[in-house]
């Protein structure tokens, strides 16, 4: 377990999901997630904040889908509020523009109000605030 946690940063679900298909009994599955914390194998807020950043560089995903993703793998909120701090605001928004203008580009759509809407539900999909969105949108189009 210590390989599976120094390959990659897991949170505490990744490693109970990885002991259930071990077929463990629930003391051993205690003792080795309590091994990993105390080895610091195991950090939820290293995780998040290397999730936040990772899934914005590289997935360009915006902050309401990284939090939704963290939540979903049961990050506490104080960890989500420290992970999105590793996105400055400058670079979130310079990324967000490139992506819209770039999908506004791609969406070979023809009609004008089908356009539109590939593009807000794209961009709302990847998880940009809907204001964002909007005011894009409008300055776009």
């Amino acid at each position: 377990m210590e390989r599976y946690c120094a390959y990659q940063e897991r949170c505490h679900k990744d490693i109970e999901n990885k002991l259930k298909t071990m077929l463990l009994i629930p003391e051993a599955k205690e003792k080795i997630i309590l091994h990993l914390l105390d080895h610091n194998f195991l950090n939820e807020e290293r995780f998040a904040q290397s999730f936040a950043r990772g899934k914005f560089r590289i997935k360009k995903w915006g902050k309401q889908r990284i939090i939704r993703e963290l939540k979903y793998r049961k990050i506490s909120a104080y960890n989500i509020k420290t992970a999105l701090k590793e996105i400055s605001e400058k670079e979130y928004l310079e990324t967000f523009h490139e992506l819209a203008e770039k999908k506004m580009i791609s969406i070979s759509e023809q009609d004008l109000y089908k356009k539109k809407k590939k593009l807000i539900d794209y961009l709302l999909y990847r998880g940009w605030e809907n204001q964002l969105v909007f005011e894009k949108v409008k300055e776009l189009f």
